[in-house]
């Protein structure tokens, strides 16, 4: 990461490309409170970022960046007494704290989704709207099929219709349903899509390309991060799981994403063992992923939690990401200026036989480009043939060159098949290690927490025994002693018994003697 961009727009007109440099504020700034888990978007020139997480305690701070100014301040707004409600606390001035909620920008209005939060008692999803212009918010009832709360959902726009994804509700439990919004109308809407949903997922992200479909990507469960891709028709309401090109993609939770034309950007995140320093993109038309920039492991980029946006300075777009976590709470606007990248026609509404020459030449191109260099060459080579032939002008010659290409690409399409059938088998039988490893853990846990019972009651046996023991010692003391009475009261008997017979012949003797006197006389 290069030195950091001072506090004028000049700095920013001066940044090289596709590389994050921090943003200073202006001198008599000073930046809000670090945080992870929070919302954010540019509204109108200025970064809106709202709530997030700090410590365990949820933040319900507004902080404001204006990109005219290049400085911080803090938003207050005030409750809208118009649309004040019992049900969303009538008696509650201050925007709520919040952690894990999402937000889109929608006319006038910052909408705040869903979301953890501790002094709400419903337990269904909430919406809030901040308006930038008055500098008020309200709290919003919705109707129709009012979704249970959670957090670490997904939350699209397309028009008036807000599109929430999956997400983790109060009891933890993960989810993977599908809800439409009509803000004009506040009516919620279940969406029952057809089979091959993902699997049940929080902390991904989502994006919305040509207004017809809808990019789920990564994510994790409780065990488990994901690097799958998928996307839903909106007109068809069927998921799947396209085949991507490019480069290899990690796992990764907890990241952030924003769509700009086809690119879809993304950074950040993690793997529950280190965090993601790629910054990567997607051409949503061709589904080729690639390699923006990276960063160091102990990057303040390199963390979860974060947030992502993009803006538009002299005609120039940046990303701008703000905040998260690796290790501690981050506080920093990191910006990059983003390489102009070509359009193509989107790869999904073509049909094969709209497909021109050209276009087959770059898909074929696009995957041998992924398998390897000798057939980067070989494609090089077929590339060239087909432009001096092109200049030739022979029709015959450029069908036979396309022909090839597409046989060779169909060849690496098979192969590419093969190794992600292998992959998928691996994946599989790991997920089972894991799972016995982890179902192994827990009995050897309960046999310790045997054990260690087992050992208490065993030290409490042998302290019984020990005081037995001395009890046993005593009471043959005693035993002996209460023998010795028994034989010292038995002499005294004895002795008494003795004397008693000794006393007894003297008197009878005394009173014959007396008699024998009586007679005499």
């Amino acid at each position: 990461m290069g030195e950091g961009i001072n506090g004028d727009a000049g700095g920013l007109a001066a940044a090289p490309y596709d590389q994050w440099l921090p943003l200073s504020p202006a001198g008599d700034s000073s930046r809000p409170p670090a945080r992870y888990k929070h919302a954010a978007e540019v509204v109108q020139d200025k970064l809106y970022v709202v709530g997030g997480s700090r410590n365990g305690r949820y933040l319900s701070d507004i902080q404001v960046f204006d990109f005219r100014t290049f400085k911080w301040s803090v938003l207050g707004p005030t409750r809208d007494s118009n649309q004040l409600n019992t049900e969303n606390n009538m008696t509650d001035r201050s925007f709520p704290a919040l952690a894990g909620h999402s937000l889109v920008k929608w006319k006038n209005n910052i909408v705040v989704v869903a979301g953890n939060t501790r002094t709400s008692t419903s337990n269904k999803v909430s919406v809030w709207l901040i308006n930038v212009e008055t500098n008020s918010w309200s709290a919003v009832d919705t109707y129709g099929k009012v979704p249970i709360s959670r957090g670490g959902q997904s939350v699209s726009l397309i028009g008036s219709r807000l599109i929430m994804f999956g997400g983790e509700d109060n009891k933890r439990r993960l989810l993977n349903d599908f809800h439409i919004l009509d803000l004009e109308t506040m009516m919620w809407e279940e969406v029952k899509t057809e089979k091959g949903d993902p699997t049940p997922r929080y902390d991904h992200s989502a994006a919305v390309y040509a207004d017809q479909y809808l990019l789920i990507f990564g994510g994790s469960s409780h065990s488990t991060c994901f690097s799958d891709l998928y996307l839903l028709d909106l007109q068809t309401l069927e998921w799947s799981q396209p085949d991507t090109q490019g480069a290899h993609i990690t796992p990764r939770s907890g990241h952030a994403g924003t769509m700009i034309d086809e690119n879809w950007y993304i950074v950040g995140g993690g793997d529950n063992a280190s965090g993601s320093t790629d910054t990567i993109v997607m051409n949503a038309s061709k589904f080729v992923w690639s390699v923006v920039t990276s960063v160091s492991p102990r990057d303040p980029l390199a963390c979860e939690g974060l947030t992502l946006c993009s803006t538009t300075v002299d005609g120039e777009k940046f990303l701008v990401a703000f905040g998260g976590y690796n290790g501690k709470y981050n506080n920093e606007i990191f910006v990059t200026k983003l390489k102009p990248r070509n359009l193509v026609q989107p790869r999904l509404l073509q049909s094969p036989a709209a497909a021109a020459a050209a276009a087959s030449v770059t898909a074929a191109y696009a995957v041998i480009t992924a398998t390897n260099e000798k057939t980067r060459d070989i494609l090089a080579t077929d590339d060239l043939d087909v432009k001096r032939v092109q200049a030739a002008g022979s029709s015959k010659q450029i069908t036979t060159q396309v022909d090839a290409l597409n046989g060779e690409k169909s060849e690496l399409e098979s192969r590419l098949t093969e190794v992600r059938d292998e992959n998928s088998k691996l994946k599989d039988r790991l997920d089972m290690v894991k799972l016995s490893h982890s179902e192994l853990t827990k009995e050897l846990k309960s046999v310790q927490n045997q054990l260690e019972a087992e050992g208490s009651r065993c030290q409490k046996l042998e302290s019984q025994i020990a005081a037995a023991h001395k009890r046993l010692e005593s009471a043959s003391s005693l035993e002996n002693e209460l023998e010795v009475l028994r034989q010292q009261i038995s002499q005294v008997e004895q002795t008494m018994t003795t004397a008693q017979r000794q006393k007894s012949g003297g008197v009878w003797k005394w009173v014959a003697g007396s008699a024998e006197v009586s007679d005499d006389e």
